[in-house]
C-alpha cells in the first residue's frame, strides 16, 4: 500500500497549483491524507511524488520533497505505489457476474457497478444493448435510480438504431430504422441521466432534420458513431449533422465519440475506407473522441499504438498536450468481467467465455470485454504507450466528454477519487470522494 500519513495542526496550508500551496485549512476540517509514491497526473508523472487528500477534496500534488512546505508535513517515500486518478469508464455492459442490459432490478445493476468501483472505476457509464422497446425503457429507469444514487455516471446505449450488418453481438432482429420519438422515451425514462448513444449514419432516419442525431443532442445527449457499415461521406455527413446540432444547442466545442473504433465497423481499405477513416479524421480535427477496446483481444497492440500516435494526447517534458486529445479507453465489458470462464447472457444473446474471452456462442462474434479498465490502461502501456497518456486516455478525456469537471484527474479542488497501485497496476486501494472502497 502506499504510504499514508495524516498531517497535524488546525490551520495547514491548503493547495493550490500542483506543486505549490496558497491559502490555510480552517480548523474542524478532516484531518489530511497524503499518499506517497510516483503520482500520474493529467499532464505527467512525478516519480517521486505526493497527493494530499482533505475529505472528498485533492488538496495538493506535488513532489514529495516540498509537501512539507505546503502544510502537509514530512512525508515518508511510498512502497513502489503508483498513484492514478480515479478511472472514468463511458462504455460498460457489466461485470461481477451481472449484466447492465439484464439487470430488472437497481440492485442487480449495483453488483456490476460496485465490481468496477472496486477494481478502480470511480466513474461508470452503464451500457444497454439493442433490445424492443419496453426492455429499453425499463432498463434505462432502473439504471436511472443509480445515477440518482450517485452510483453511476450516467446511461449509453448502443443501439437500438444499428445496422444489422455490422450488429456484432447484438441481436439484429431488434434494430430499427431512426425514431426521434423513440429516443425521447428513452431519455424521459433516463430522467435526464442518458449520456449518449451509439448510432450507425447509414440508418434511415439517423441523420438529417429532425433524426435521431439532432434528437440526441435535444435532450442533452452525445451521439456515438458505431456498428455501421457507413461510407467515409456518411459518416462525415453525420458529424457534420451533430456537430451543427451542438452549436445550434449552445454547445459548441462539445465533441461526438466513435463506439469502439475497428470493431463493429466497416474494415478501413484504401479504396473505400469507410467509418474508420472519418473517425480518425474527425478526431484530429478534435470534433470527435474515438473509443478504443484496448484489451489485447478486440484490437492489436499495433492499432493501439498507431491510434495513440494519430489522435491520442502525448504529453511532452514540459507538461503540455503536444497532439490531439482524440481517444478514450474503455471496457465494452459485460458480466464476466472479474469472474471465471463460462456461460454468460449479453441482452437476449448466449455468451461463452473462454480463457477470458468473451464470444456469441453461436457465430463466435467478439461479445463484449472482461476486463477492468484499469487492466485496459496496464495493456495499454504494454503495447508501448506512455503511461500518462494511457492513463489520461481511461481518466482525463472521458471525464472532458462527459463533461464532468470534477472528477478524471489528480488536481487540486477535484473529488478525491484515487486509485493506488503497484509498480504494475495491479490494484493495491481505491478511494472514491476521499472514503476507501473495499477491494478484496
Amino acid at each position: 500500500m502506499a504510504d499514508e500519513q495524516r498531517a497535524q495542526g488546525p490551520d495547514r496550508p491548503t493547495a493550490g497549483a500542483a506543486g505549490g500551496a496558497t491559502g490555510s485549512v480552517p480548523a474542524g476540517l478532516p484531518v489530511p491524507v497524503v499518499l506517497a509514491g510516483r503520482v500520474v497526473t493529467p499532464r505527467g508523472v512525478v516519480d517521486d511524488g505526493a497527493v494530499a487528500l482533505v475529505g472528498d477534496r485533492v488538496a495538493w500534488v506535488g513532489p514529495r520533497a516540498d509537501a512539507a512546505a505546503a502544510g502537509f508535513g514530512d512525508v515518508a517515500p511510498g512502497d513502489g505505489a503508483t498513484i492514478l486518478p480515479g478511472l472514468v469508464d463511458v462504455h460498460d455492459h457489466g461485470g461481477g457476474g451481472a449484466s447492465f442490459p439484464d439487470a430488472a432490478t437497481a440492485d442487480e445493476a449495483r453488483v456490476a457497478a460496485r465490481e468496477h468501483l472496486r477494481h478502480g472505476t470511480t466513474s461508470l457509464v452503464a451500457s444497454l444493448v439493442t433490445a424492443p422497446r419496453d426492455v429499453l425503457l425499463a432498463r434505462a429507469a432502473t439504471l436511472a435510480d443509480l445515477a440518482d444514487a450517485g452510483e453511476l455516471a450516467g446511461v449509453h446505449l448502443e443501439g437500438p438504431f444499428l445496422s444489422a450488418v455490422r450488429c456484432g453481438a447484438q441481436n439484429p432482429r431488434d434494430m430499427l430504422d431512426g425514431d426521434p420519438d423513440l429516443v425521447r422515451a428513452i431519455a424521459a425514462a433516463a430522467r435526464g441521466h442518458l449520456r449518449t448513444m451509439t448510432v450507425a449514419p447509414e440508418v434511415p432516419g439517423v441523420v438529417g432534420p429532425g433524426g435521431v442525431v439532432e434528437t440526441l443532442v435535444e435532450v442533452g445527449a452525445i451521439p456515438s458513431i458505431g456498428h455501421t457499415d457507413a461510407t467515409t461521406e456518411q459518416t462525415e455527413a453525420a458529424v457534420a449533422d451533430a456537430l451543427a446540432a451542438l452549436a445550434a444547442a449552445g454547445r459548441p466545442g462539445s465533441r461526438i465519440t466513435a463506439t469502439h473504433l475497428f470493431n463493429g465497423m466497416r474494415p478501413l481499405h484504401h479504396r473505400e475506407p469507410g467509418p474508420v477513416a472519418a473517425c480518425l479524421a474527425a478526431a484530429a480535427r478534435g470534433e470527435m473522441v474515438v473509443e478504443l477496446v484496448a484489451d489485447g483481444t478486440h484490437l492489436a497492440h499495433g492499432t493501439v499504438r498507431s491510434v495513440m500516435d494519430l489522435v491520442g494526447a502525448q504529453v511532452d517534458g514540459s507538461g503540455a498536450v503536444a497532439g490531439p486529445d482524440g481517444v478514450v479507453l474503455v471496457t465494452d465489458a459485460m458480466a464476466a468481467a472479474g469472474m471465471a470462464d463460462g456461460a454468460y447472457e449479453l441482452g437476449p444473446m448466449r455468451v461463452t467465455v473462454d480463457g477470458g474471452v468473451a464470444r456469441l456462442t453461436e457465430g463466435g462474434a467478439i461479445a463484449g470485454g472482461t476486463y477492468h479498465l484499469v487492466d485496459v490502461v496496464r495493456e495499454t502501456v504494454a503495447a508501448g504507450v506512455a503511461l500518462v497518456d494511457a492513463v489520461r486516455a481511461a481518466s482525463w478525456t472521458p471525464a472532458e466528454v462527459l463533461g464532468l469537471d470534477d472528477v478524471g484527474g489528480l488536481v487540486a479542488g477535484r473529488r478525491a477519487d484515487v486509485v493506488v497501485t503497484d509498480a504494475d497496476l495491479r490494484v493495491r486501494r481505491v478511494l472514491r470522494a476521499g472514503a476507501d472502497v473495499a477491494t478484496d
